[in-house]
């Protein structure tokens, strides 16, 4: 097993393999500063004041004499990078009425000029040092808090230093004035309006419903206009002084640097900050109250019936009960474990009922505490039929079940299993969690007052309390779960009449008869009872591809494999199946047969076992079993480890040698997609998900998005008449990545995928069928039955594919970067008219046609001759002349570092080489890959938008609203270009 580390894995892309030999250290690093305010050894970190779960000592903790808190810790994944989270205890549930979408709007308000940055100069700011505006740089709000992202590549003090000092400036001192919040406040409503819709509206109408009486049922992140509009750079100050104040605001950095030198940083720049006033405690969120002359054994109180046209039937009860702030303890944990178990055990009971036929296409129980507003059980499921009560009363007969009689022992044994390879995994992968996550986990423990665990205390936990958990304790956290204060009920329906509140109050105020046939009988599946998948294969050649110590294997049958076994990444083996000829080898006529194979292929099991059964044979094991088809072939993906990796390869080979063939999941299949497609219609996106991959291909029937009828017409006969062959085409490509045992992968694929027959060979008529991109003209409309203010626009111009010119499909994403920061600062920053304009390239490297060039955004139905005229005036003038040093610096630095920092990953390898057995020009094309995204020269990019976007007109795509007709007026657009 070879151990590149993560470093030496980035200089593959630059330097010849001879060089890849580690180097010694020719240096000391200089000693980190002391930083005054860490928490003693022997004192008690604030995030464990209360707690006796054993601390995780790779954090260091801080509290500064203002009373803001800090958190930090070395961590190496990846490499040269430092997360930094700012957190600020402040989101819609402190603001009040007038002030309704404050928090986010300081949000975007903090982005917009602060004490070192001018206006809108901190998103070119962040991506001059390689960070990238979205991912890398970022911010959310929630109902509880505001929290301020920033990934920081390449890093070192200077740049630590720097970073660290434009985000105290950010979060200290924001220029809050009139004219900023004039220029922000459309950006806000441009991103209101990008989420209202059907959805949006059910789930605000739910909400009220289900915290009835709280803060948390008025208030959601994003506000009203009303309120926005009338903000004012006054009014936001006084939201911004009540809150942020250094007694509110947590600051976590992990990264690659010394944890003493990030907590001296913070020190520095945050130490002296100082809130203005006294300091205001947090309101009362409110505790969720039966109504009056409920009854306490059943407290059955509020339900809503919300009628929207466009969105499938979905259910969601509530038992609800107050949220308190907990001491942290290890019997707490202990208790979130039962109580994790007693869900675990009904959800998979309600699956099986739904796999095999049932009232409901899912069903779910889940325990949250919600915004520190209610602690609650949530019950969800969508109905089959507009028989909403038959699903509810088979749902509530399960669970009644298992609230009377407790669960067999051998259950119960079965979701431990399930819950200690997890815990296992945890362990093993800790080395390899990446600072952003870690970072997010000290800030998602400070949201919900909690602390954090290493994952071997919640390993050790788990194991300490295995044998407590009795089939009668179990019944007891169960039975827990399922009382409280008050029950709520929210029912969205596309019908009128279907329902009303009175009759879900009453369908809940009945007894639930228990139904005992929901529990699952015992069964035993061992893979020592599989049979053998055939004589094991011969080896015909074996040897490296040339780069790091990846090799390939080469198998009598045909079977090719690509294997890198590494230490980099403990715990973790990646797996991928690739086969036939993926949408090449779809007949247009089979088009609602390739959306059944996504949701249905692996679910349709494997010989004679069905989900269930291969569902007992994942027990205790780490499996994956991810199915996709692409446009040049069909894929298996699986996240595993070492000690499953055998088993997992006997899988995905079964899959291929002796398929199974259980209608059920067809038919469930066939449900979900007949639910899901009249949702489409609900808004702009939704079209955009039903049509965009259709039109832009020329309306190839392949790529339809099957309609109800089409649903309708399919049979589970014909879908194996469909997927059988295929699943006997050729070639296929295994690779395997991550730390295993090369020798023995090699023998286990001998037996699995080398002793499959040999496969057949698509014909080349197969092979060379082309997709075709859709001529240019009258812009292409569809019309959504939304908001009348929302609308969608896309324009879009074909490219290239294919492996030959690999090498300019990077060179176009770089163009396509520069394109889109364009766009985002015409439509986003000048004309306000949307929120997220995208451009992005698509190049499809496993077929010869098929790529394209598409910009495309949200906006206004008004807007879009605005949107129209940009993008045409941005591409011919990336066409006309080159790119400025800075803009072009702004695109490349960010890419350097991305590509920088996913290279040391296995994955990144994994899919650079993916193909690369039947076309191993991928293999040469690799040591281009750094200098083509970054060290292509302006004039190159200049030529390229002369070849793509300047050679013809682009295609155009208009989503309006039903009864609209297309705008045809771009005055707005003109006045924005002459800026």
């Amino acid at each position: 097993m070879t151990q590149f580390t993560r470093a030496i894995r980035r200089l593959a892309l630059v330097l010849p393999a001879a060089l890849l030999a580690p180097q010694p250290l020719l240096a000391q690093e200089p000693a980190a500063p002391t930083p005054e305010y860490l928490t003693p050894a022997d004192g008690t970190p604030w995030i464990y004041e209360g707690s006796d779960v054993p601390r995780d000592e790779e954090w260091t903790f801080g509290e500064l004499p203002n009373g803001l808190r800090y958190a930090v810790r070395r961590n190496a994944v990846p490499p040269d990078q430092v997360s930094v989270r700012v957190r600020i205890d402040a989101g819609s549930l402190h603001e009040e009425e007038s002030e309704l979408g404050y928090a986010h709007l300081l949000e975007h308000l903090l982005f917009r000029e602060s004490k070192y940055l001018g206006p809108a100069e901190a998103i070119p700011t962040w991506q001059r040092l390689g960070a990238t505006f979205g991912s890398d740089t970022n911010a959310e709000t929630s109902p509880t808090h505001t929290v301020y992202k920033l990934d920081l590549p390449n890093v070192d003090e200077a740049k630590l230093a720097e970073s660290m000092k434009l985000l105290s400036g950010m979060v200290r001192s924001p220029v809050l004035s009139d004219e900023n919040i004039r220029a922000e406040v459309p950006i806000v409503l441009a991103e209101k309006r990008e989420r209202a819709g059907p959805s949006e509206r059910a789930g605000n109408a739910s909400r009220g419903v289900l915290f009835a009486g709280q803060r948390l049922a008025t208030r959601t992140p994003i506000g009203t206009e009303a309120t926005l509009s009338a903000a004012t750079g006054s009014s936001v100050s006084a939201f911004y002084n009540r809150w942020y104040r250094p007694e509110n605001a947590v600051v976590v950095a992990a990264g690659d640097m010394d944890p003493m030198q990030l907590a001296a940083e913070i020190e520095k720049w945050f130490g002296d900050w100082q809130g203005e006033g006294a300091h205001v405690p947090a309101p009362d969120f409110g505790d969720p109250v039966a109504p009056a002359g409920a009854n306490p054994e059943n407290p059955v109180g509020e339900a809503g019936v919300i009628v929207e046209p466009d969105l499938p039937r979905s259910f969601s009860y509530a038992i609800m009960r107050p949220w308190r702030p907990v001491l942290d303890t290890v019997a707490y944990n202990e208790g979130l474990l039962r109580d994790a178990l007693a869900q675990a055990l009904i959800n998979r009971r309600l699956e099986a009922r739904a796999r095999a036929g049932g009232s409901y296409l899912y069903a779910q129980v889940a325990q949250d505490d919600v915004s520190r507003s209610a602690d609650m059980t949530f019950v969800t499921f969508a109905p089959l039929t507009p028989d909403w009560k038959a699903a509810l009363d088979d749902i509530r007969g399960v669970i009644a079940d298992a609230l009377a009689t407790p669960p067999s022992q051998e259950e119960i044994d079965r979701e431990l299993a399930e819950f200690e390879i997890v815990f296992q995994s945890q362990v093993e992968q800790r080395r390899v969690l990446p600072g952003p996550r870690l970072a997010d986990d000290i800030v998602n423990a400070v949201d919900i007052r909690e602390a954090v665990a290493a994952p071997e205390t919640v390993l050790m936990v788990f194991n300490s309390m295995k044998e407590t958990l009795t089939p009668e304790r179990v019944l007891d956290h169960t039975r827990a779960l399922f009382s409280g204060d008050v029950i709520r009920a929210a029912y969205v329906t596309p019908a009128t009449g279907e329902a009303s509140e009175q009759a879900i109050r009453n369908a809940l105020l009945e007894t639930a008869d228990a139904d005992a046939d929901a529990r699952l009988a015992a069964q035993s599946v061992s893979f020592d009872e599989l049979p053998p998948l055939g004589e094991p294969g011969q080896i015909t050649a074996q040897g490296p591809i040339g780069v790091l110590d990846i090799e390939q294997v080469e198998f009598a049958n045909g079977v090719k494999a690509i294997l890198w076994a590494n230490d980099a990444e403990p715990g973790r083996v990646a797996v991928k199946v690739r086969f036939g000829a993926g949408y090449r080898a779809i007949d247009p006529e089979d088009a609602v047969h390739a959306n059944l194979g996504y949701a249905a292929l692996i679910g349709a099991g494997i010989g004679e076992l069905g989900q269930e059964e291969l569902d007992l044979l994942s027990t205790g094991r780490k499996f994956g079993f991810d199915f996709e088809t692409g446009d040049g072939a069909f894929t298996f993906y699986a996240q595993t480890r070492e000690a499953d990796l055998d088993e997992q390869l006997y899988l995905f080979a079964a899959k291929l040698a002796m398929p199974g063939w259980d209608p059920n999941p067809v038919a469930r299949a066939k449900a979900a997609g007949k639910l899901a497609y009249e949702s489409y219609s609900a808004n702009p996106g939704g079209i955009l998900q039903r049509d965009l991959e259709y039109l832009l291909r020329d309306s190839d029937p392949r790529f339809r998005t099957p309609t109800p009828e089409m649903f309708d017409a399919a049979t589970p006969e014909d879908f194996r008449e469909v997927w059988e062959p295929l699943l006997k085409q050729g070639p296929v490509e295994v690779l395997v990545f991550g730390e295993f045992d090369k020798a023995t992968t090699i023998e286990t694929l001998r037996e699995t995928f080398g002793a499959l027959p040999p496969r057949e060979a698509p014909s080349a008529e197969v092979l060379n069928r082309p997709v075709d991109f859709p001529e240019a003209g009258e812009t292409v409309v569809r019309h959504h039955r939304g908001d009348a203010n929302q609308a969608a626009a896309v324009v879009a111009w074909p490219s290239g594919a294919g492996v030959e010119n690999l090498r300019e499909s990077r060179r176009l994403e770089v163009l396509a970067s520069l394109f889109n920061n364009r766009l985002m600062d015409a439509m986003r920053e000048h004309a306000g008219a949307s929120y997220s304009p995208v451009v992005r390239s698509d190049w499809p490297s496993d077929v010869n046609s098929g790529g394209r060039i598409a910009a495309l955004a949200q906006l206004r139905p008004e807007d879009v001759p605005v949107f129209f005229a940009e993008a045409e005036r941005i591409a011919k003038d990336l066409a006309s002349a080159p790119v400025t040093e800075d803009e072009y610096n702004r695109v490349v630095e960010p890419l350097r570092q991305y590509v920088s920092r996913a290279s040391t990953g296995n994955l990144f390898w994994l899919y650079q080489l993916e193909g690369a057995s039947v076309d191993d020009r991928r293999i040469a094309l690799l040591r281009y890959l750094l200098a083509d995204y970054t060290q292509t020269p302006p004039a190159e990019l200049q030529a390229l938008a002369q070849k793509y976007l300047a050679s013809r007109e682009g295609w155009k795509l208009a989503v309006i609203p039903q009864g609209q007709d297309l705008a045809t007026s771009a005055s707005a657009g003109a006045a924005v270009s002459g800026r």
